[in-house]
């Protein structure tokens, strides 16, 4: 399939989109039937997940200085916005061109990437089982699945690239850049199959970038086989307190 790599990368996405937001929600509603303060909340959700915000906002100010783009004020510390959502962090960047906005919004996507690739590759060896899965051997799939916590500091790793993972996506306000990018992508695509190298660039591009996009659908397929781990654990936990203290949240 020429294309098969855009279709697993649309089959990662999406369910990694919606498992982060319900994990982010179960997490949040534990700790709020716990402490019963949403500040304190908020504050013991950030500790959880501050590799990842630290890294996510780390990102986009080394993105910005590589690029030449000033920043300012930069922030780990977490805060509700006035439309109820909750901002972990925040580098303040100035405006540009939408090329280089576009890279410092992506630019906690490609680290995070490249870490969550580095834990699995470098100290899971989790290429290796999804070579054995991809070869049918399930026996040996499931035995090396059973041996994964008796690598080296594995549960410290496992914890580093859940946290990471869970906040890699980029925000809202990291996509401002991104429609009027595609808008023009798009357009110059358009004019090269005009202009009669459409033939060209499906045998030369279209490869390289099912291959790109195919090895992005194995990293998000990672993150989300992290985040199904946790999310029942989390889920359970949220019934168990709010049976026991008799308080539950609704969202």
């Amino acid at each position: 399939m020429p294309f098969s790599g855009f279709l697993w990368f649309i089959l990662m996405l999406l369910p990694l989109v919606f498992l982060q937001r319900l994990l982010h929600r179960e997490i949040q509603a534990v700790f709020l039937i716990l402490t019963r303060n949403s500040q304190l909340t908020i504050g013991l959700f950030s500790v959880i997940f501050f590799p990842g915000i630290a890294l996510h906002e780390l990102s986009h100010f080394l993105m910005a200085k590589l690029l030449q783009v000033r920043t300012g004020h930069f922030s780990l510390i977490p805060r509700t916005l006035p439309n109820g959502r909750l901002q972990m962090g925040y580098v303040e960047t100035e405006q540009t061109d939408v090329f280089r906005d576009s890279l410092i919004g992506l630019a906690p996507l490609i680290a995070g990437s490249l870490f969550v690739a580095y834990v699995g590759i470098s100290q899971m060896q989790l290429h290796k089982l999804w070579d054995v899965l991809r070869n049918g051997q399930l026996d040996l799939f499931f035995m090396g699945l059973g041996l994964l916590p008796t690598v080296r500091d594995f549960y410290l790793w496992f914890y580093l690239a859940f946290a990471v993972s869970s906040t890699m996506l980029p925000s809202e306000s990291d996509r401002h850049a991104w429609l009027p990018l595609g808008i023009w992508v798009t357009a110059l695509f358009s004019l090269a199959i005009f202009a009669g190298a459409g033939t060209w660039m499906l045998t030369n591009l279209a490869p390289l970038l099912n291959d790109f996009l195919t090895v992005v659908a194995l990293l998000f397929g990672l993150s989300l086989i992290l985040h199904i781990a946790l999310l029942l654990p989390t889920f359970i936990a949220h019934r168990i307190v709010s049976k026991v203290t008799g308080v539950d949240v609704r969202s």
